[in-house]
C-alpha cells in the first residue's frame, strides 16, 4: 500500500532542496523598491527618511548664533559651517584681559598711560632693564600678553611684580617720546593727576613728577607749574608710586613740546595782617621779592626774553580802559565847553538885541 502523499507542510525536504541563505532576487527587488532613493555608491536607491526629532543633529541644523554675533544680526541662525567663522570672536570673548588693561584699571594706577606694544617689543627701548628686573624676559611675556608657562602661585606672584616694577621703567622712558608725551597731555587736560592745592593758583591741573631717575629712592611727587612748586598726592596709593616710573625729565619736557599748555604765572601772594597791618617780617621778604622779580625782569628785556605775569596783564587792560575812559572825558569837556560858548554869544547876541 503506497503511502499518502505529504502535505506541503509536512513534505519532506532534502538537504539538496533546502532553502538558500542569501535572499533571492524577487525578495531583494521588493525592498530595494521599498526604500526611498539614497546613493550608495554608483547605485541610487530609495531609503524611508528617518521620523524628525527635535534632539536630531546633523551638518545643516540650524543653530542660533545671536549670543556669537555683537549686532545680533543673523535672524533665525546660520549653518554650522558658517558657525566656525565666528570661532575667533567667540575664543576673544572667553580670552582674558591683557595684562596692561588690567594693570591700568587697578586703583592707584592712575597716573600711568597704556605704552604701546610697538614700543614693549622694540628691544631698543628696553636696554639696560633687565639687570634691573628679576625675571626679566618672564615679565616681558606677561606683559606683552604671551607668557604660557604653568607657574605655582608664588613664582606667578613674584613674576606679577616684576612686570609692574618693568612696566614702571619703560613708562618713564615712554612718557618723553612723542606719543607718549601726547596721552599725557590729554590727561593732564583732564586733570587726571589732582589740582594745586595752593588757592592762589585756582585749581591749577598738576603733573606727576619724581625727584630721582634711580629706582627706590623717592615717591612720586606733583608738580604745580603755576606756582612751580611740588606736593604730596592726596590718596595713599598713589603716594606709594615710585618716583622713577616718571622721571626727572617729563614735566618739564611736555611744557617744551607743548608751550600752549604753560600756564600764566601769577605774582597773587597771601599777605597776614594784624588789624589791617601787614606783619613787618613778611612784608620786608614781600618787598625783596617785587625787587629781585624788577631786576630779573629788566635782564630778560635786555636778553630780549619777553615775560608777561597774569597781573600785568590785566593792568595793561586797566590802562587802556583808563585811557579811553581819560580820553572820552575829555571829549565830553570839550563838547560841552563848545556848547557853553555857543551858548553865551548866542546870549549876547539876544542882549544886543534888546
Amino acid at each position: 500500500m503506497d503511502p499518502s502523499p505529504a502535505s506541503p507542510e509536512t513534505q519532506a525536504v532534502g538537504p539538496r532542496d533546502a532553502p538558500s541563505p542569501h535572499p533571492s532576487d524577487e525578495a531583494v527587488s521588493e525592498v530595494i523598491a521599498a526604500l526611498a532613493p539614497v546613493t550608495l555608491g554608483p547605485v541610487a536607491v530609495e531609503a524611508p527618511m528617518p521620523p524628525e526629532r527635535d534632539d536630531a543633529f546633523s551638518l545643516d541644523t540650524q543653530i542660533p548664533l545671536r549670543s556669537m554675533s555683537e549686532d545680533n544680526s543673523p535672524p533665525g541662525g546660520v549653518s554650522i559651517f558658517s558657525a566656525f567663522n565666528f570661532l575667533p570672536d567667540l575664543l576673544a570673548r572667553f580670552r582674558p584681559d591683557k595684562w596692561r588693561k588690567k594693570f591700568l584699571s587697578n586703583r592707584g594706577n592712575e597716573y600711568f598711560c597704556e605704552i604701546d606694544e610697538e614700543y614693549l617689543t622694540d628691544r631698543f627701548n628696553l636696554t639696560g632693564l633687565n639687570a634691573e628686573v628679576p625675571y626679566y624676559q618672564y615679565a616681558l611675556d606677561l606683559i606683552t600678553d604671551v607668557f604660557d608657562i604653568d607657574a605655582d602661585d608664588q613664582l606667578r606672584e613674584q613674576i606679577d611684580k616684576s612686570a609692574s616694577h618693568l612696566y614702571g621703567l619703560v613708562h618713564a622712558r615712554y612718557i618723553v617720546t612723542t606719543r607718549g608725551l601726547a596721552k599725557m597731555a590729554e590727561k593732564y587736560k583732564k586733570g587726571d593727576f589732582g589740582k594745586c592745592p595752593r588757592l592762589m593758583c585756582e585749581g591749577q591741573p598738576l603733573l606727576p613728577a619724581g625727584q630721582s631717575d634711580i629706582p627706590n629712592t623717592s615717591t612720586v611727587k606733583l608738580h604745580c607749574p603755576k606756582c612751580e612748586d611740588l606736593y604730596n598726592p592726596k590718596s595713599s596709593r598713589h603716594a606709594a608710586i615710585d618716583g622713577a616710573y616718571f622721571g626727572t625729565t617729563f614735566h618739564s619736557m611736555l611744557f617744551q613740546v607743548h608751550p600752549n599748555l604753560v600756564p600764566e604765572k601769577s605774582i597773587r601772594r597771601y599777605e597776614p595782617k594784624i588789624y589791617g597791618f601787614r606783619v613787618h617780617a613778611l612784608a620786608a621778604l614781600a618787598r625783596w621779592q617785587d625787587q629781585y622779580r624788577e631786576e630779573m625782569k629788566s635782564r630778560l628785556k635786555e636778553a630780549g626774553v619777553d615775560f608777561k605775569y597774569a597781573e600785568e596783564t590785566d593792568d595793561e587792560e586797566r590802562e587802556d580802559m583808563s585811557d579811553s575812559e581819560e580820553e572820552g572825558k575829555a571829549g565830553n569837556k570839550d563838547e560841552a565847553k563848545g556848547e557853553k560858548v555857543l551858548g553865551d554869544a548866542a546870549s549876547g547876541q539876544m542882549d544886543l538885541g534888546n
